[in-house]
C-alpha cells in the first residue's frame, strides 16, 4: 500500500525483509487535469459560422488516427481566437480527451528557425511526462510524443507555422493537428489537411461586431470604419476599446481621425498609429520601450530594469485594447505579432532610437547577468564557476525566486530573452556579460536539455571569451558546449571542442579546469567503449581537484563506473566505496544514488549479489528522497534483477511494482524497459 508522509512525497512499502531499506519515496501523483492550453477566447465573436462549420466537420475523422486542419489567414484576422471558439465547445472536449495543446512557434523562431526538438520538449511537459524522461534527439522526442498519445485522441493547435517540414514530427498519434499559418501550405493540403481559409470581416459582420461597443453613429460611419481597419478584428477591438474608454467620442471623430492618417481602406498602420496615439503619456513611453525589447515575451522585472515607469497601468491599458495577452504564468505577457512589429516599427523610426535603445538594452543585459548568476546558485549550489557571486539581495530575498524549482522555471520562462539579449550583447560588443551569462545558464541546460538553445548560446560564449583573451571563460564555455553535443550523441564534435580547450590549458594555472576537460573526454572514451583510456583521463581528473570535496566525489563516481566498464571489479567496488563514505562525510546527497548503483553492480560482479541488492536498495531510497527519478528506475530495475537472483521473489514483485507506479507518474503511458 502506498503511505503519506510529511511533505509531496509518497512511500511505497514499508518492505518486511531484514537488511533491506524499504521505504521509497515517490514523487506526487501527477494533478488530474487535463491541459486545456489555448487562449481564452474574446466576447463578441462574429461571422465564423463556415469556418466553424468546416472545423466542426473535422470531429468525424476516425479517433484511431491523427487529422490535420490547415487555418490560413492574414495577421489580425482572428485566426487564434476562431480555433479558440470551436475548441471551447463540450462537443470538442469530449473528442479529444488526451487534451489540447497549444503551442505559438513564433515564440520561439530565431533566424526563419524553429527548434522544433524544443517544441517536443514543451508538448512532453504539457503531457506531464517528468524532464528526466525526455531523451535528447528529435526523433526520440518524436516516438515519445506519438507513444505518450497513443490511445487518447489530443488536440494539438501549432500557431505562426511557415513550413510545412515544421509540422510533421509535432503530430500526436491520435487526435487532431490544427495548423494555423498567414500562407496556404500545399504539403499539408496535399496530405489531406481540411483548408479552413479566414477572411476578414465583410462590412455587415464588422459593423455587428461595432454595434456591441457603440450603438449611435450612422451605418455608413460604422461600415467605414470596418473598412479603414480592413475588417481585421485585431485592429477593430482596439479601435472599440478607444471607444469605450471615451464614450464623448463618436463613430465620425474616429473615421475622420483614421482617414487623415491612412493611405486607404485597410491602413493597419495608420489605426495602430491612432490607438497607440489615444493612450496616456506613460503608455505611450512603455509601449514605445516595448518596440526596443528583445525576445517576444515580457515581465514587470524585465521592462524595469529597461527604465520602465507606470508599468502596472500601462500594461492594464494594452490588455484592453486587445494589443498584449497574457504568455503563461509568473506574470509574463505579449505584444501580438502584428503589434509587436509595429511597435519596433514606430520606436525604431523615432530620432536617437539606437540610442534609446542601447541604454534600455544595457539595463536588461546587467539584469540578466545578475539574475542569471543567482538562479544557478539557487540550483547548483556552491560548483566550482569562474565569476564571483553576485551581490545579496537588499531583502536577503530574491523577488524572483525563492528556490531551486522557482529559479529553475524562471531560467526556463525567460529562455527565449535569455537568447536575445546574448545576441544583442554579443553584436554590441559587451563580451564580458555574454560570457558570464552563459555560465549561468549551465543550470539551465543541465536541468532542461534544450540542446539548440545551449549549443547557440555557447558558440556566443566562446568568441566572447576569446575576444575578451579570457582564456580560462573559454576553456570553460568549450567544455559545456561538448556537453551539449556528447547529450546529443554528436561525439565528434564534443571532441573537436574539447581539443580546442585542451590546446589552451598550458596558458591556465587553475588545475580545475584541466580537470573539467579531463572529465568531459573521459566521458566520450567510456561511451566509445574505451574504458582504460577513461580511466587514466578520470584519474588525471580527480587528482585535479584535490581539495574540492564535491570535485573528489564526482571524479571518483566517474573513475569507478570506467573501472567497473573495464573489467577491474575490485577496483571499481573500493574506489566507489571510497566516494560514497566521502559523499556520507561531506553530506554530498545528490551523489548517493549514483556512486550506489555503480558500486551495487561491482558488488554483483564480484559475486555478492545479497550485499548488492542491500546497496542498490539504498541507492533506489537516496534517489526517492533527491527527487533523482531517472536514477530511481535504475535503482529498483537493479533492485528487482537482484532480489530475484537472490530467491526474493516477493521483494522483486515489490520493486517492479513501484517501478510501474514510478514511471505512471512520469507520464510514460508505455513504460519503456522489462518492467
Amino acid at each position: 500500500m502506498d503511505n503519506t508522509v510529511s511533505g509531496d512525497a509518497v512511500i511505497m512499502g514499508p518492505l518486511v525483509q531484514a537488511g533491506h531499506i524499504g521505504s521509497i519515496a515517490l514523487p506526487p501523483a501527477p494533478p488530474p487535469w487535463t491541459p486545456r492550453q489555448l487562449p481564452v477566447p474574446h466576447g463578441g465573436f462574429v461571422n465564423r459560422d463556415l469556418e466553424l462549420t468546416i472545423l466542426k466537420g473535422v470531429l468525424a475523422t476516425p479517433q484511431e488516427r491523427c487529422a490535420q486542419a490547415l487555418v490560413t489567414g492574414v495577421g489580425g484576422v482572428g485566426k487564434t481566437q476562431l480555433v479558440a471558439h470551436w475548441a471551447g465547445h463540450p462537443e470538442v472536449h469530449a473528442r479529444y480527451p488526451g487534451g489540447q495543446l497549444y503551442v505559438d512557434l513564433e515564440d520561439l523562431r530565431h533566424g526563419g528557425a524553429v527548434d522544433i526538438s524544443g517544441v517536443l520538449g514543451i508538448l512532453l511537459r504539457s503531457l506531464k511526462v517528468h524532464e528526466s524522461y525526455i531523451p535528447p534527439s528529435l526523433a526520440e522526442r518524436s516516438a515519445l510524443f506519438r507513444s505518450a498519445t497513443a490511445g487518447r485522441p489530443t488536440l494539438v493547435v501549432l500557431d505562426n507555422v511557415r513550413h510545412a517540414a515544421e509540422v510533421g514530427p509535432l503530430l500526436p498519434a491520435a487526435g487532431l493537428a490544427v495548423v494555423l499559418s498567414r500562407t496556404r501550405l500545399a504539403p499539408l493540403l496535399l496530405d489531406g489537411a481540411v483548408d479552413v481559409p479566414v477572411a476578414p470581416l465583410d462590412s455587415g459582420a464588422g459593423v455587428r461586431l461595432v454595434r456591441r461597443w457603440r450603438s449611435t453613429g450612422t451605418e455608413r460611419e460604422a461600415a467605414e470604419l470596418v473598412a479603414l481597419c480592413g475588417g481585421l478584428p485585431l485592429l477593430l477591438r482596439a479601435v472599440g476599446e478607444r471607444l469605450v474608454e471615451r464614450p464623448h467620442t463618436t463613430l465620425e471623430d474616429v473615421v475622420r481621425d483614421l482617414s487623415e492618417d491612412a493611405d486607404g481602406p485597410g491602413g493597419g498602420r495608420a489605426v495602430m498609429d491612432t490607438v497607440v496615439a489615444g493612450f496616456s503619456d506613460a503608455t505611450r513611453r512603455f509601449y514605445d520601450l516595448l518596440g526596443l525589447l528583445p525576445g517576444t515575451t515580457f515581465t514587470a522585472p524585465l521592462a524595469h530594469a529597461a527604465g520602465a515607469e507606470g508599468f502596472d497601468a500601462a500594461l492594464t491599458d494594452l490588455l484592453a485594447a486587445h494589443l498584449a495577452v497574457p504568455a503563461g504564468p509568473r506574470g509574463r505577457h505579449r505584444l501580438h505579432d502584428v503589434v509587436r512589429a509595429h511597435a519596433r516599427a514606430l520606436s525604431g523610426g523615432r530620432e536617437g532610437a539606437e540610442e534609446r535603445r542601447r541604454e534600455a538594452l544595457r539595463g536588461v543585459v546587467a539584469f540578466h547577468v545578475d539574475a542569471a548568476a543567482r538562479a544557478d546558485r539557487l540550483i547548483l549550489g556552491d560548483r566550482w564557476r569562474l565569476q564571483e557571486g553576485p551581490e545579496p539581495s537588499a531583502a536577503g530575498r530574491d523577488p524572483l525566486f525563492t528556490t531551486a524549482a522557482e529559479a529553475l522555471d524562471w531560467l526556463d520562462d525567460e529562455r527565449d530573452t535569455l537568447l536575445a539579449v546574448l545576441r544583442y550583447a554579443a553584436g554590441e560588443r559587451w563580451y564580458d556579460a555574454v560570457w558570464r551569462l552563459c555560465e549561468s545558464m549551465w543550470a539551465l541546460f543541465e536541468g532542461r536539455k534544450h540542446y539548440a538553445d545551449w549549443i547557440e548560446s555557447h558558440r556566443l560564449g566562446i568568441e566572447a571569451a576569446a575576444r575578451e583573451g579570457r582564456f580560462d571563460a573559454e576553456v570553460r564555455m568549450r567544455n559545456q558546449l561538448a556537453r551539449a553535443h556528447y547529450g546529443l550523441g554528436e561525439y565528434d564534435e564534443a571532441r573537436d571542442q574539447l581539443a580546442r580547450a585542451e590546446a589552451l590549458l598550458e596558458a591556465l594555472a587553475d588545475p580545475r579546469l584541466s580537470g573539467a576537460v579531463r572529465e568531459s573526454q573521459g566521458l566520450l572514451y567510456l561511451a566509445a567503449g574505451q574504458p582504460d583510456t577513461a580511466v587514466d583521463l578520470f584519474s588525471h581528473a580527480l587528482e585535479a581537484n584535490a581539495g574540492d570535496r564535491h570535485g573528489i566525489v564526482v571524479q571518483s563516481y566517474n573513475l569507478g563506473q570506467a573501472l567497473l566498464a573495464a573489467g577491474r571489479d575490485q577496483e571499481a567496488a573500493d574506489t566507489l566505496t571510497r566516494a560514497a563514505a566521502t559523499a556520507d562525510t561531506t553530506g554530498d546527497d545528490g551523489m548517493r544514488s549514483k556512486i550506489g548503483i555503480h558500486l551495487a553492480r561491482a558488488q554483483r560482479a564480484l559475486g555478492d549479489p545479497a550485499l548488492a541488492l542491500r546497496t542498490a536498495d539504498e541507492a533506489a531510497v537516496w534517489a526517492g528522497r533527491q527527487g533523482q527519478y531517472a536514477k530511481l528506475d535504475q535503482a529498483l530495475e537493479l533492485t528487482a534483477e537482484l532480489a530475484g537472483e537472490t530467491g526474493d521473489d516477493r521483494l522483486a514483485e515489490e520493486r517492479l511494482r513501484t517501478l510501474r507506479e514510478l514511471r505512471a507518474r512520469m507520464g510514460l503511458s508505455q513504460p519503456p524497459g522489462p518492467a
